[in-house]
């Protein structure tokens, strides 16, 4: 199937001579519905301070939402779990980030990785819901295949995220399903964390900064509020903030 050009994967090599001659790494991961054109204005500007870069597209992600109804959470975090070993090889140290849904998947392999990484950064991770009509999702999704999309949550005039238009149910209830067990899993991230959260979000609520907050065990834990930006924050008003805040955090936590 056909992959939006906007889609394809991002990935720029570390510039050690920039970074005190050790080579770090910065994975980050785009979210649900999403794509890698949603973050790669992130990535870009990391990698101009000599961070190797690694975004890479999710299975189903950039195409259509049709195909991403064929895949799970399994699928995507597979991906990200892969990129992460391969920027490991290349790299002293590295850092991964997550934007929504991918900043669920980042904590997911906190958990599991421990500090074979060495810091999150988080932009409106979701991890929960205090949606009713969630409940509904199990039987849903075999009678109405989508429901209107959640793309381009941006209060800048012309941001456009480039994603699906529709949001597909067996996916999405694929990601809520594992939410549970992430959040479990959430007491065994012990790294450090730069939480951004968007003051006003119609995609996610404040339930999920509320349980990473109660439940992870990290005690070098940042939280900034972004007042300008909606969502999608790494195409938003506030863009240039999580820029330099991750690029300062990555420093930080490597040096």
């Amino acid at each position: 199937m056909a992959i939006h050009p906007l889609a394809s994967p991002l990935s720029r090599p570390a510039s050690p001579e920039q970074t005190g001659g050790r080579r770090i790494g910065v994975l980050l991961s785009h979210g649900f519905t999403g794509s890698p054109a949603s973050i790669k204005p992130w990535g870009e500007a990391l990698a101009a301070r000599g961070y190797g870069v690694e975004v890479p597209r999710l299975p189903g992600h950039g195409t259509s939402w049709q195909e991403l109804n064929r895949t799970t959470w399994d699928d995507w975090y597979a991906e990200l779990d892969r990129a992460f070993d391969r920027l490991a090889r290349e790299s002293d140290e590295v850092v991964v980030g997550g934007l929504s849904m991918g900043g669920a998947l980042a904590l997911q392999l906190a958990a599991d990785r421990g500090e074979a990484l060495r810091g999150l950064v988080l932009v409106n991770p979701a991890v929960a819901t205090t949606r009713k009509d969630v409940l509904a999702l199990p039987v849903l999704k075999w009678v109405v295949p989508s429901l209107p999309g959640i793309a381009n949550d941006i209060k800048k005039p012309g941001g456009e995220e480039h994603g699906y238009l529709r949001t597909p149910l067996k996916a999405t209830h694929s990601m809520m399903r594992h939410w549970r067990l992430l959040r479990e899993d959430l007491v065994r991230i012990t790294v450090p964390v730069l939480f951004f959260k968007s003051a006003v979000d119609h995609v996610v609520d404040p339930s999920s900064l509320e349980i990473i907050k109660a439940r992870i065990s990290s005690r070098d834990f940042t939280e900034r509020s972004l007042e300008e930006s909606f969502h999608v924050a790494t195409l938003d008003n506030d863009a240039p903030t999580i820029f330099e805040e991750s690029a300062a955090f990555v420093a930080r936590v490597t040096s």
